[in-house]
Formats: C-alpha cells, structure tokens, sequence
C-alpha cells in the first residue's frame, strides 16, 4: 500500500483582531491509496479547515504537502490546475453546492468541459450517462434542476462532479451529515462501491461516531486544531487512549438496556484557538491534567499503529 497524500507540520491560521486563530496546528499525517481516513472531533476543531487546505481551497500558513512524493505545499497555477484533476471535495450541503440554475446535466458537463477532455459532441454525453449510472441517478432526471430533486440526490449529483475528473482522492467533508439515516446509508454504501471499483482515497471528515467506523480504515481524532490520537478504526472503538477520545466515544448513543454506556461528562471551559499557550489544549477541561501537561504534547506511538499526544497515556491506560 503505497502513500497517496503526506502531511507534515501543517498549519493554517487566521488573523484576527486579537491574534492568530490556529485553526490547523502542526498536524502530521498520511493518506494511504485506497483506503479512508476518518477525521474526528466537535464542531469547530479544524476539520474542514483541513480537508479544504489539503485540496488547496485554501493555502496553508505553515508545513509541508506531499502529492505522491512531489511537495504540492505551494503549487503554481500549471500544478494547480494538475492537482484539481486527482484531487476533489464533496460537501455538507448538496442544495448551497450546486448551481440552482445548472440541470444535473449542466453540473456534471461543466468539469468536463474545462478540462478540455471533452467537448460537445457524442462523446460528451456518453460520458455524463456514465456518471449518472455510477451515482445511481436516472436518465429521466437529466434536466433536472436542484430544487426538483431529493436531498440525497442532490448529493449523488455532488459525487457525481466530483468524480468527473477521475479523481485519486476525494475530501468528504460530512456528506451525510443533512441527510435523513436511511438516506445517508445508501450515500456511505455508495461511497464505498466507488472506492471498491476505482481505487479511491477518501478524507472523511464527521462528528457522527457511528457512520465514521462504519466507513472509515484509520480514524485521527482532533481537538482545537491538532491531532490527538490516531489509530486503526476497529482499535479506536475498542481502546482510545486519549481522554478526549473517550468522552467523544462515551457519548455515541446506545440501545442496549443491560450494559448502558457511563457518559464522561467534561468540565471546564475551552481554551481559546487565537495565540493558544503552549501545552496540551484538552488541559483545562482533563480531570486528569498535571504540571507536564502544560509542555508541548507530540503525538507517540503507544500501540502499533496507534499514536497518542497526551503524556500521561500510558500510565492512564497501564501501559508499559
């Protein structure tokens, strides 16, 4: 399995009136081929600031990127243009996504056209019944405008863009998340067709516990901007080393009467994102937090394949 994506040290901050917000901080990571890495955390911690500075939607501050081994940290617009064709997003919310004047036609022309791979002709529309099968939207809904159609197939026709190019790897930044549960089955179901027939790597960035190990290979867990633990998806579940992880996991629901899940109930206020101190971001709110946590935490490999940034994890978890 070879490496499609590597992060190392990025950033991405913010000027604000009162300071830099370190919305991505010196995080290091990698994106292997074919497989899905689940990005975790609550709301506001810097997960779609990522996703969206690792497709370049916006630039990073800090750091390095690696696009197959060639550093694409700060591309010209000719590796731009290259990139655009490997790399692209799917997004929260299908119906603001989409052009409310563009027909599914329309949407899923558009991409293929400034690529210059395709142009009007027999050829053009062969290629957009091809997507529209792969996504599992029928030929009678072809000029249909956004508004006529159902939030899931909205975003199918998402997919569908976002697959025009032939893309290597794919940012799902929570496409599931407005959509009703039967609905975001078969969008995750489809999702991993794709990634089944076309050797997709998917970024899956969620707040929802459950859908996240369904789909997702590896799973990293942020908070405030960095990475907190990083492991196997199925040895998340089973052991998260990390305090925050297990609050996080302590709160996914439950319908089992007979072993209830004791919820882990944080206290404390957050820490501020703009000009943070130094030391581990979780410490205000850590029932566990001692003097050594106001040092920088790195992110070390505790179990194989499974990293921590939190010093006291090995004594917390009775780990040699």
């Amino acid at each position: 399995m070879s490496t499609l994506i590597e992060l190392q040290e990025l950033e991405r901050y913010f000027k604000t009136p009162k300071g830099q917000l370190h919305a991505v901080d010196k995080i290091s990571m990698k994106f292997e081929q074919g497989t899905t890495m689940g990005v975790v955390g609550e709301s506001g911690c810097g997960k779609s600031t990522l996703a969206r500075t690792i497709i370049h939607l916006q630039e990073p501050t800090g750091g390095k990127m690696f696009f197959e081994g060639e550093d694409m940290t700060h591309p010209n617009k000719a590796m731009i243009k290259r990139l655009r064709n490997h790399m692209q997003i799917i997004f929260q919310d299908p119906y603001m996504t989409l052009n409310p004047r563009y027909t599914v036609e329309d949407t899923l022309k558009e991409p293929l056209v400034l690529s210059g791979k395709y142009t009007k002709g027999e050829s053009l529309n062969k290629e957009i019944r091809r997507l529209m099968d792969m996504i599992g939207i029928s030929g009678r809904l072809r000029m249909s405008y956004p508004h006529e159609l159902s939030g899931g197939r909205r975003q199918r026709v998402g997919i569908g863009r976002a697959l025009a190019m032939d893309p290597k790897f794919i940012a799902c930044d929570e496409p599931v998340a407005s959509l009703d549960v039967s609905i975001q089955a078969q969008i995750i179901n489809l999702l991993q067709d794709l990634q089944k027939d076309f050797g997709l790597t998917y970024m899956f960035v969620t707040h929802d516990m459950s859908v996240v190990r369904f789909i997702s290979h590896d799973i990293s867990v942020m908070y405030l901007g960095q990475l907190v633990e990083t492991s196997p998806s199925q040895e998340l579940f089973e052991r998260p080393l990390h305090p925050y992880s297990k609050a996080l996991l302590s709160a996914i629901p439950t319908t089992d009467i007979d072993k209830p899940r004791e919820r882990i109930r944080l206290k404390g206020e957050l820490m501020s994102p703009i000009n943070p101190k130094p030391g581990c971001r979780f410490l205000p709110r850590c029932e566990y937090a001692t003097e050594a946590c106001q040092q920088p935490q790195k992110l070390e490999e505790l179990l194989p394949g499974h990293f921590v940034a939190c010093c006291r994890a090995r004594q917390l978890n009775n780990l040699s």
